[in-house]
């Protein structure tokens, strides 16, 4: 006698139901779900609205519905303690002066305000992930945190605050290495490298039409990538690095499209890639670094 696996609603995991949206697939109960032409659709997909009307829709619902998002709370939360710990030492406006900038910026390697060698050629390989806490002043701080704020929220309410988190600080890793491959002298701080995992992690799932930025991913993302190209001083490492390190971990968070983000089990394939992603970074970094170990600046 063969044993079948019950299914529950992906809102609701203790309700059993054997109905499931005509549009994703997802097991949903009566209280989800609502009748279309054709089936019925789960409640993302059961408006039909379409793009920026879609992304709109998802960013207002975070803003001021509240959202569960604890993680990205916390994060945020942090990269403004840290800015403002910053200012505090007296590292000015930008906190480039401080301490906590110089024992967490992000270079190959440099020499500090006391002229000692520093960097992740000297073995300071916890600069791959204390420079996705700081910022370049006020300004860059606050554009980062509300894309954070905006696609963070969303990306957790979806895959679950311990994934989230895993992912995001993997994609910081993978962020970090892509610095360094491109520009290892370049000093690179930011939290922008992890926000465009966050973006790779969604392009994969609305790939797999799970329409987590209401399907507006990909185009929020070339725009991101034109930014990038084509303004002065930004890490274009940085933020490749982030985004494949990020869509990396979703296909293998989603079993490579076999189980839903919202409510599969990533299981150990999932939990494997992602913690392979993050060593890999770590030993791409360390490669690129090893040939500034004897540099004298």
């Amino acid at each position: 006698m063969t044993e079948t696996a019950e299914r529950t609603c992906y809102r609701h995991p203790n309700r059993v139901t054997g109905l499931s949206c005509s549009e994703c697939g997802r097991p949903i109960c009566t209280e989800c779900m609502t009748m279309a032409p054709v089936g019925i659709r789960c409640p993302e997909h059961s408006g039909r609205t379409q793009g920026v009307q879609r992304m709109t829709r998802g960013v207002q619902r975070a803003a001021f519905e509240g959202t569960g998002a604890k993680v990205t709370r916390v994060l945020i939360g942090i990269n403004v303690a840290v800015y403002v710990a910053e200012l505090a030492q007296g590292g000015g406006v930008n906190g480039v002066r401080s301490t906590i900038y110089e024992k967490g910026v992000l270079v190959a390697v440099a020499r500090d305000s006391h002229f000692h060698l520093i960097g992740v050629a000297q073995h300071e390989y916890w600069r791959l992930i204390t420079a996705a806490f700081l910022h370049y002043g006020p300004f860059h701080l606050l554009l980062n945190m509300v894309a954070l704020y905006w696609f963070g929220s969303l990306l957790e309410e979806r895959i679950g605050s311990g994934k989230f988190l895993l992912l995001y600080l993997v994609s910081g890793l993978a962020g970090s290495a892509g610095a360094l491959l491109l520009d290892p002298l370049q000093p690179t701080v930011g939290a922008s490298g992890a926000i465009f995992g966050v973006l790779g992690a969604g392009l994969v799932l609305e790939r797999q039409r799970d329409y987590v930025f209401g399907g507006s991913a990909l185009g929020i993302i070339v725009l991101n990538l034109v930014f990038t190209f084509s303004i002065s001083n930004i890490s274009i490492g940085g933020h490749i690095g982030g985004l494949i390190g990020g869509a990396v971990c979703a296909l293998g968070m989603t079993r490579f499209g076999r189980v839903g983000a919202a409510y599969g089990r990533s299981g150990f394939l999932g939990i494997a890639t992602m913690v392979l992603v993050g060593v890999a970074s770590v030993l791409i970094a360390y490669w690129k670094a090893k040939g500034y170990e004897i540099q004298g600046l």
